[in-house]
């Protein structure tokens, strides 16, 4: 996936390589034929639409309630940040971003 998100290669170049792999030709020729990776023809032929591009990243907002995490946090305060992400289905970072908006500390032993 990593030269579909470094470069984007224009949809005629895409429509020439999978009409040729459709003719039979082999995706290590399409490789040396048309100067684009073998990871990237396997994606073009596994993606549902190949001509169109999806933008990398996260596909829309996550809200968190804050009575929820609050509620997750006061009965299991020993839970990691990837844990708590993983129970809600967001990233570390929103997790992490979510306790210092609400001012939430880790809990220090003494």
């Amino acid at each position: 996936m990593l030269d579909f998100m470094l470069m984007r290669y224009s949809t005629a170049l895409r429509k020439r390589v999978l009409d040729f792999i459709a003719k039979g030709g082999s995706k290590a020729e399409a490789e040396r034929t048309f100067g684009v990776s073998r990871r990237t023809i396997y994606n073009y032929l596994a993606a549902e639409n190949p001509f169109a591009y999806q933008k990398p990243g996260s596909k829309g907002p996550r809200v968190l309630d804050d009575d929820e995490l609050e509620k997750h946090v006061a009965d299991f305060p020993d839970k990691t940040l990837v844990e708590r992400a993983e129970h809600f289905g967001v990233s570390k970072g929103c997790i992490s971003y979510a306790f210092a908006k609400r001012n939430i500390t880790r809990k220090k032993r003494r």
